[in-house]
């Protein structure tokens, strides 16, 4: 798989783990490899760090894949239009994610306190927690918390 696209991210890995090994064989087909740092006390970080440590570019946003790869896939206009569109900001947010981000408030928050103050399942909170963190809304810490950046529009 990792010859066949333009590049991998690894968000979560340790020092022994198969999405080092994906990696490595992305590097070997020459194509990019990515990596989300996280908390420095975290075991699953630790093989992200080592990457970013070897070269791998370092992603805080999607937007940061999107600007590395857009000059591989060619212009903008080439790119396929779920790249696109994911560099333009959302005109409106979804009424479901602005009660999330209210849930939240600007605390940390575990899983299991948004579920309760949310009303949303944990399998639905995690996908719309990823897709905020990749937006530069929400931010991941230590322990499985989350919390709400506090940025000026």
């Amino acid at each position: 798989m990792s010859g066949l696209s333009l590049g991998t991210l690894v968000v979560e890995a340790g020092m022994r783990s198969g999405a080092l090994i994906t990696a490595r064989h992305a590097g070997d087909y020459g194509r990019e490899v990515f990596a989300v740092p996280g908390s420095i006390h975290s075991p699953l970080s630790k093989g992200c760090h080592r990457l970013i440590r070897q070269g791998a570019k370092l992603v805080e946003t999607g937007q940061d894949i999107i600007e590395e790869l857009s000059a591989l896939a060619g212009t903008l206009e080439n790119t396929p239009p779920a790249l696109a569109e994911a560099q333009q900001p959302p005109a409106n947010i979804d009424p479901t994610y602005k009660n999330l981000l209210q849930s939240m408030g600007y605390d940390p928050v575990s899983i299991q306190q948004l579920t309760e103050r949310s009303g949303l399942t944990a399998e639905e909170l995690s996908s719309m927690l990823l897709i905020l963190e990749l937006e530069g809304k929400v931010d991941s810490l230590a322990g499985g918390r989350f919390q709400q950046r506090n940025t000026v529009d």
